[in-house]
């Protein structure tokens, strides 16, 4: 398959691995004519990271198939399916995408990584829309492989199917998301959990490391090979509902603590800065990310033996 990748920033330059990983042809392009021979490069150096961990077997054959293009004509010529990581910005995806639809051949596919917009927040206007849809991956998706597949009211079925389909052919976790919301599912979740865990600072309850701790030695552990609904179903003699009748009381009591909407406040952001600066200085973030993804890279060759 022909594959577009609009956009070549830290997302474009991981959809680019990761479908040329799946055997795929992969085109890249970027409004910044010096951009895409960055991503090249970057592209090239997190390849050999991945030979390394051995989660790839031949990376010349997959960089082989990374090429990039000068225009957005160039690159939309012969694609079947285009992925666009532009900026989160209505204005622009409207824009980008009112470009691509009177580029690309009108059985292409056209696919946004968007993390909290609607796809009909952008594509309503357009002759082409029912075959835009959300395709929003985690980052870097070519080490954590839940895609969010949203399509708006519009979006023809096929085309949700046939994105389903391509990311299950290169060895991604795709989720159907039944019908539009902002911020989809995990990025629902995750801000609910980051609701709780501002608040419980705030409130003087815990320190920044110590909530880290809880989540990373705690429910990481177990969350980093089930989800929670089948966490719960293990977690009491008879199941899941068993679990619900036993501890839905506290929940309930605790929910009414957590209505809570006000926006996170300055010096409680500023605390939280000043404990993670104390933790790790802002010159070695970039080293941590490193880190970080080199163990995603073990964990993910872990999951491959255990699957």
């Amino acid at each position: 398959m022909n594959i577009a990748v609009v956009g070549s920033g830290l997302i474009g330059q991981a959809w680019a691995i990761v479908f040329a990983r799946g055997g795929h042809t992969v085109k890249m392009w970027d409004g910044d004519p010096k951009a895409v021979g960055n991503a090249l490069t970057l592209i090239a150096s997190q390849v050999a990271d991945l030979k390394a961990a051995e989660l790839i077997d031949d990376p010349k054959a997959l960089i082989a198939r990374i090429s990039g293009c000068r225009t957005l004509e160039e690159v939309l010529a012969g694609a079947e399916y285009v992925q666009e990581n532009l900026p989160e910005r209505v204005e622009m995806k409207k824009e980008i995408f009112g470009r691509m639809d009177k580029i690309a051949s009108p059985t292409t596919v056209l696919a946004s990584s968007t993390s909290s917009i609607p796809a009909s927040a952008f594509t309503e206007d357009l002759p082409g829309r029912a075959r835009c849809v959300i395709a929003h991956p985690v980052n870097p998706p070519y080490l954590v492989p839940v895609v969010e597949i949203c399509g708006a009211p519009w979006t023809d079925a096929k085309v949700v199917q046939q994105t389903l389909d391509v990311m299950q052919s290169v060895g991604q976790k795709p989720v159907k998301i039944h019908r539009e919301l902002e911020g989809f599912i995990l990025n629902r979740l995750q801000g609910a959990l980051l609701r709780e865990a501002f608040k419980l600072v705030e409130q003087g309850y815990v320190d920044a490391e110590g909530l880290d701790v809880t989540v990373r030695d705690g429910l990481g552990l177990r969350w980093s090979f089930m989800g929670p609904f089948e966490t719960i179903d293990l977690n009491a003699p008879d199941g899941l509902a068993d679990y619900a009748h036993r501890f839905g009381g506290m929940y309930q009591s605790i929910a009414k603590e957590q209505t809570s909407t006000e926006p996170w406040s300055e010096a409680l952001i500023a605390k939280l800065e000043g404990e993670r600066r104390k933790v790790l200085p802002k010159d070695q973030l970039l080293a941590r990310r490193l880190w970080r993804d080199r163990r995603l890279m073990a964990l993910a060759a872990h999951k491959k033996t255990v699957e």
